[in-house]
This record gives C-alpha cells, structure tokens and sequence, in this order.
C-alpha cells in the first residue's frame, strides 16, 4: 500500500474488480466531474435561454394571429353584405329612373297621386336600408374629378366649368363604409374646341 492509499474493504474490492484504473482515482475524477458539470450547466442555461426567446416568439406570433383574425371578423361583419348590395343597386337605379320618367302635368293626376306617392316611398325606405348598412351615395355633379370614386365616361366641352369638374351623372356610385362599391359613372367637363 502506497503512503496516500487508505485501505480498501475486500467487499469494497470485489465490486471495484474490473473497473478501469482512471475511474477509480478520486482526485481526477472529482475534477472532470467538476468540469462535465459546469459544462452541462452552461449547456442548461443556454438552452433556458433558447426556450425563453421561443417562448417569447410564440407568445408574439400568437398576439398577431389574434390581431389577424379580429381584423378578419369585422370586416366580414362590415362587408358581408356587399354582394348582395352591389345587386340590389340596379333595384336603386330602377326606382329613382321611374320617380324620374313621371312627367310633372302627371304628378297632379289624382289618379296616379297615390301610385307616384308608393314609388317614392319605396325609394326613401330603400335609401334608408342603405343609410343603416353603410351603404352611401358618392356626390358627383359639380365636384372634381376623383379617379377613386368616378368613372369618366365622356367628356363634354364646356365653358361653364372648370375642366375636370363633373358636369353629368349617368350612374350613381356608392360606398359601402369606406370602400367603393360602385364607381358613380360621370361625363367631365373640359375646353370647348
């Protein structure tokens, strides 16, 4: 026995028979355990980190999706019934062309006092039904030219208004809250030739 050895158990050397010689010094091992654990340490807290910055990431991701979908679920709620609007517009354009044709010597006809009345009742409540949906009409004559909101059809020589101002509506345009639903169809006043 060396002078550092202390004496073993014969127990003790039975299960240590067999186990290689580095294994067994205690002093080494101590200090390579040492060193595994703060390497396996660094690693742990490296990988903390990584967690926490995906965290991070999904919790971010999340709130986005989230944000994403509320955003989907109002504008269905605003713009669910712009199909269904933009059919009924030619309803719109064919009560206001009928309110239109009634010549006004048959306006003061009793006879049809009552028919003419029914029609341009129906047409208030139609406009009121658009009013409580968005539904707006886009002023046109008399103002300028808005690419966004106006469709030029032709134009019309004029020396009565400035060139670019809107001197005749054939159709109407509407707006369903703040987007277009149909372009208001215009004629455009320009120089006479």
């Amino acid at each position: 026995m060396e002078a550092n050895e202390q004496p073993r158990d014969e127990a003790v050397e039975k299960e240590l028979d067999g186990v290689p010689e580095e294994m067994l010094s205690d002093d080494e091992g101590e200090q390579e355990a040492d060193g595994a654990l703060d390497d396996a340490l660094a690693a742990l807290r490296g990988d903390l980190e990584t967690a926490k910055q995906d965290v991070l990431y999904a919790r971010a991701e999340t709130q986005n999706v989230r944000r994403r979908m509320e955003k989907d679920v109002q504008d269905a709620r605003n713009y669910a019934a712009t199909g269904f609007a933009r059919d009924i517009l030619s309803v719109a354009d064919n009560l206001t062309r009928a309110v239109d044709s009634v010549p006004a010597d048959l306006r003061g006809d009793e006879k049809l006092k009552g028919f003419i009345a029914g029609i341009e009742a129906t047409q208030r409540e139609l406009d009121k039904v658009f009013g409580q949906h968005g539904i707006t009409r886009i002023a046109a004559k008399g103002m300028p030219l808005d690419p966004n909101q106006h469709q030029a059809m032709l134009e019309i020589p004029t020396g009565e208004h400035e060139p670019g101002t809107v001197v005749q509506e054939m159709q109407a345009g509407y707006m369903i809250k703040d987007r277009l639903l149909r372009p208001a169809m215009v004629g455009v006043a320009k120089k006479p030739d």
